[in-house]
């Protein structure tokens, strides 16, 4: 007899942070997508914060920041979403306020040009700026890929980083397969507790 096992939990990063979004993201806060990509997590969100939220999202692609705005106009939810075409190592431009809750997806656009990717150093300086924007008990999620050109070096990078922040002032987890082939995604968690 052959059993066959879904997952039911533990489907991968990806899924991890929908569940996360969808039990922590609440009506009226302020969230970030700081890699818009596709705009799927631009999307929950805006539905997540409702009328009296705001999200803002960025991409330095011009195409995903017209898909997604277009997506957005098609479920009537465009009124709360600031879409920036800009790298996000430039939130401090254009952000001048407190964030519940910020995501990012490292790597390229699914589906877009694998040459235009997220890089290490611009990644750091964008969670060096977005960190303290972070409310008290306020979350951060990063969900690096690790299986393109450069995704490990990033990875490894962000990881430094991460472990070098202030345990009094932050908890960090990381969240990832270890039986798993094909470098399965990374997920990362902060959560600001001061």
């Amino acid at each position: 007899m052959v059993i066959k096992m879904k997952f039911k939990h533990f489907i991968n990063p990806v899924e991890t942070v929908k569940k996360i979004m969808y039990y922590y993201v609440k009506e009226g806060y302020i969230a970030l997508d700081c890699t818009v990509g596709n705009g799927k997590d631009t999307l929950r969100l805006a539905k997540l914060v409702g009328k009296n939220g705001k999200v803002y999202g960025f991409d330095i692609q011009g195409e995903a920041i017209n898909n997604t705005k277009n997506k957005l106009k098609e479920l009537g939810l465009e009124q709360n979403v600031i879409l920036i075409n800009d790298g996000h190592e430039n939130i401090n431009k254009y952000i001048h306020e407190n964030l519940d809750f910020i995501v990012y997806n490292l790597g390229y656009l699914p589906g877009g040009d694998k040459n235009i990717k997220t890089q290490p150093t611009t990644t750091i300086k964008s969670l060096k700026k977005a960190l303290p924007l972070l409310n008290n008990n306020g979350l951060l999620l990063i969900t690096c890929y690790v299986g393109h050109d450069g995704g490990k070096e990033e990875q490894e990078i962000v990881e430094i980083f991460l472990k070098s922040l202030d345990q009094k002032m932050y908890n960090v987890l990381q969240f990832k397969f270890i039986n798993q082939r094909n470098n399965p995604p990374i997920l990362y968690g902060v959560e600001k507790t001061y």
